[in-house]
């Protein structure tokens, strides 16, 4: 078909609206509610456009294409009235932009810029609420919310979860989880997911910065850092690098000038996962046990499963997940090895995940001390560089601190969906065989899909594996594996859709095409490393030959597996 947009002849496909053809030739519509990849739904109202035939005001996004329509985009009524609409927004918005988490990256607050709103043009009554700051990974301003349903869709459509939704009517319509309960009293698995795609400071992430000040402060502490594989491939953005710029080097820097007195690599916990996943699973496979093994490295999946399929954590790993394993190494095994006593260790891991948040106090993870002290996402630590007053740009690189800052290409991969799976495919390989596997590269289980799945034959074993991401993805497994009909023998889940890449605490706003560049730089680093199997990693080679004994042994269970529980708290 043909339409007119803005005075040029355009075509387009059917099926398609105006936003879409629209952003295909380059013209800008602005948008709060919508979402890619989901049907629209008009909500807010800031995509409107003028359609000639029809002679009124229409949302761009829900607007279907038709032969020889005629639509401006850019004409005075059209400006008046997304201008009318945004100063509406912000007349039931606290004015509070100079101290919100979100000022510099909110969408609202963007669009005033951008539409002159200098003054409060309408004057009224205000939505009143509560906050919820219960959670230990997020918080909910209800007052802040300007209702376009992302954070709704999201959380039932992609995740599965529901955790929240629209209630009341009219004025009073709010986003909320059930009977306007904190977040904390209900299943929410704390993702992120939902502040990811909130386009003002409505949700946020827990922050942990003054606990860590404070230790950083405190003489009597040794504060250690650790750093996931995805936050280093994400933390550039946050200092205007392309997405995907990987600033592994300038990271530990920043640490080390923050504070920290040793700078570690989660990675090298990635690797220790690795060996123990790996035995557990051939464990499992030769003498018996719960099968199809489930990966337990994604927080707010095992909280997902504890949730809503309790009967099935038995095929969930026993092993901690590669951040909690690091630091309950680090206060025994390091803790001795520089004379330090444990309670004295302070132990904080910088994720990309907000989950890890509420992962870090769950009791199951620590003995008289907690593994992990703290935990701060991707943009706190952006932030608590800022507040040094250190140049990002100008940071030399360094290298981790040993022996947990050695690690693999194996270990790097964790941060995107399926590289688990693979790492342990590499290792699982070298059991069966005695021999690295000819490419360590498996690319059926690689990219953004929400389910990948393939048959591998090692040796004389068939495995039949899946890596799966995004929560709404692994019910039909789930499902399965209570009738009794799954066909795997491994399944890696990540709760956030293309792996930690897109973990809830990484830099705003997140798009497809940040996704795909973090995670060609994930692979980036394991195709450069020179060594890329978890197996091969000396530092936890010597690990086990001086403290730990074998995989999978007494000690190895004591310190770096857990057990899971069915949450019921709801």
């Amino acid at each position: 078909m043909n339409i007119t947009l803005n005075g040029q002849t355009c075509w387009a496909k059917p099926g398609e609206t105006v936003l879409d053809v629209a952003r295909r030739e380059g013209m800008n519509i602005p948008t709060l509610c919508h979402l890619s990849a989901f049907s629209p739904t008009g909500s807010c109202r800031i995509c409107t456009v003028e359609v000639e035939h029809c002679g009124t005001l229409v949302p761009a996004c829900a607007y279907p294409i038709s032969e020889g329509m005629v639509v401006r985009t850019n004409s005075p009524r059209v400006r008046r009235a997304r201008k009318t609409i945004i100063e509406l927004l912000v007349a039931n918005h606290p004015p509070d932009c100079l101290f919100c988490v979100r000022s510099g990256s909110c969408e609202l607050q963007k669009l005033t810029q951008e539409y002159g709103v200098r003054t409060h043009r309408y004057q009224g009554e205000r939505r009143r609420a509560r906050i919820d700051i219960a959670s230990p990974a997020i918080e909910r301003d209800p007052e802040k919310c300007i209702l376009c349903g992302r954070c709704v869709r999201i959380c039932h459509e992609t995740q599965h979860v529901g955790a929240i939704d629209f209630v009341h009517r009219g004025f009073r319509s709010a986003v909320a989880p059930a009977l306007e309960r904190s977040l904390n009293t209900v299943p929410c698995v704390d993702c992120g997911q939902c502040v990811v795609n909130c386009p003002v400071g409505a949700l946020t992430e827990k922050s942990s910065q003054k606990p860590v000040w404070e230790a950083i402060n405190n003489p009597d502490l040794v504060v250690v850092a650790q750093v996931a594989p995805a936050v280093r491939v994400a933390l550039a953005e946050e200092f205007g690098a392309e997405a995907g710029t990987v600033a592994t080097g300038r990271t530990v820097a920043a640490l080390r000038r923050i504070g920290f007195a040793r700078v570690f690599d989660t990675n090298f916990g990635a690797d220790l996962t690795i060996i123990e996943e790996a035995t557990e699973l051939l464990h499992r496979l030769t003498h018996g046990g719960s099968i199809p093994m489930l990966t337990s490295c994604s927080p707010g999946w095992v909280k997902f499963i504890e949730h809503l399929y309790p009967d099935l954590l038995g095929n969930l790993s026993s092993c901690k997940s590669p951040h909690e394993m690091e630091g309950a190494l680090l206060k025994t095994y390091y803790a001795n090895k520089i004379g330090v006593d444990p309670s004295r260790m302070f132990v904080v891991s910088v994720m990309p995940c907000t989950a890890k948040k509420y992962e870090a106090q769950r009791p199951e993870l620590g003995g008289d001390y907690p593994d992990v002290d703290a935990v701060i996402t991707t943009r706190e630590l952006a932030r608590m560089i800022r507040v040094a007053g250190i140049d990002f740009h100008k940071l030399p690189n360094e290298g981790f601190d040993d022996p947990m800052g050695e690690s693999t290409g194996a270990g790097a991969i964790f941060g995107a969906s399926g590289g688990v799976m693979e790492a342990a495919l590499r290792t699982a390989h070298f059991y069966l065989t005695g021999n690295d596997m000819p490419s360590p590269s498996y690319a059926p289980i690689r990219g953004l899909e929400g389910v990948k799945q393939a048959e591998v034959r090692i040796g004389d074993t068939t495995l039949r594996v899946a890596a799966v991401s995004g929560l709404k993805n692994i019910k039909p497994m789930l499902d399965a594996i209570r009738d009794g009909n799954s066909p795997f023998h491994f399944i890696e889940v990540m709760a956030c859709p293309g792996g930690c890449v897109n973990g809830g605490g990484q830099p705003l706003p997140a798009t497809p095409e940040k996704l795909i560049k973090r995670t060609e730089s994930i692979y980036q680093i394991d195709r450069e490393s020179p060594r890329r199997n978890s197996h091969r990693n000396e530092s936890v080679q010597k690990l086990y030959a001086e403290f730990l004994g074998e995989p999978g042994g007494h000690l190895s269970h004591e310190l770096l597996h857990t057990h899971f529980v069915e949450r019921d708290d709801f």
